[in-house]
């Protein structure tokens, strides 16, 4: 546990201003991610450290197609999460309650990324913008050991949260789940600020790459599909869409796996408006 970096003292406690949410915690209160916790009106990071999954994963699997390919990443990520996806495909990890994880240093993770022969550390599995302290601090020493920072995130960082960030983070791969309906829906958030983080990214020079999880009957209808390919095209043409198929998880066991035809139309989609689509969980 440490104190947090990114909060502002309110009269009704402290705004943090990790993620877009920008929750106001009461005394004793966490956050809607509940990692981030007020004590006598000072915000703390309750996972700073506290590493849940640690592993190396072909850079590939972030999914990254046109970053270090063929490289190794060293990947880590805490529970919690700030948003509440019906369909989440970790929830072992990000929507359960309990504090838990390995204790680990910044040090220790880039020495083990080293060792490993991993050219990258990956933020990932869960939210990277709940645990950005950490991020921070394990970014800033891989980028002095000559390693890259990858975050694979759901986009929902705040303006102060990507700023803070902004100069340690060489790629993002970034969820860009379905239309405004579907992300107050099944995900409790919003999407206007997942926009803002990939144009931040963008204009950062950042290398981003974005991944939209296909859900039979909820957004893979063509209109909107294809809003998603106009919308990553009004950046670049050249940036990398990642179309995933579901599969059942969570509360969504209801649910049929994604047709491999619905996939294959999001494809043709795709490569209207843009020069890399890919398939992915197939």
């Amino acid at each position: 546990m440490k104190e947090a970096e990114l909060y502002k003292k309110e009269k009704d406690g402290v705004r943090c201003l990790a993620c877009a949410h920008k929750c106001i915690i009461g005394k004793e209160n966490t956050g809607i991610c509940g990692v981030r916790k007020n004590i006598n009106n000072k915000l703390y990071l309750l996972v700073y450290g506290k590493i849940v999954s640690m592993n190396v994963d072909p850079i590939e699997k972030k999914p990254l197609y046109h970053f270090l390919p063929k490289t190794k990443t060293f990947s880590i990520g805490t529970i919690g999460c700030n948003f509440k996806c019906d369909f989440c495909q970790n929830f072992e990890i990000s929507q359960v309650k309990e504090i838990t994880g390995k204790e680990i240093t910044s040090e220790q993770i880039v020495d083990n990324a080293i060792k490993t022969g991993c050219e990258s550390i990956a933020y990932t599995y869960n939210e990277p913008a709940i645990f950005i302290e950490f991020v921070k601090d394990t970014a800033k020493l891989a980028k002095e050991k000559g390693l890259k920072n990858i975050l694979v995130t759901n986009g929902y960082l705040s303006r102060e949260s990507f700023d803070y960030i902004k100069n340690y983070i060489d790629a993002m791969n970034i969820d860009l789940k379905g239309n405004e309906e579907f992300y107050k829906k099944y995900c409790k958030a919003k999407l206007q600020p997942v926009l803002a983080t990939i144009k931040r990214a963008y204009e950062k020079g950042i290398h981003i790459e974005i991944t939209t999880l296909i859900i039979p009957g909820l957004n893979d209808n063509e209109k909107d599909l294809e809003k998603i390919a106009k919308v990553i095209a009004s950046m670049d043409k050249k940036i990398p869409w990642h179309i995933s198929r579901f599969f059942p998880m969570y509360k969504m066991l209801d649910k049929h796996v994604t047709p491999i035809d619905v996939l294959e139309k999001a494809y043709k989609i795709g490569k209207k408006h843009l020069k890399y689509v890919y398939i992915g969980n197939v």
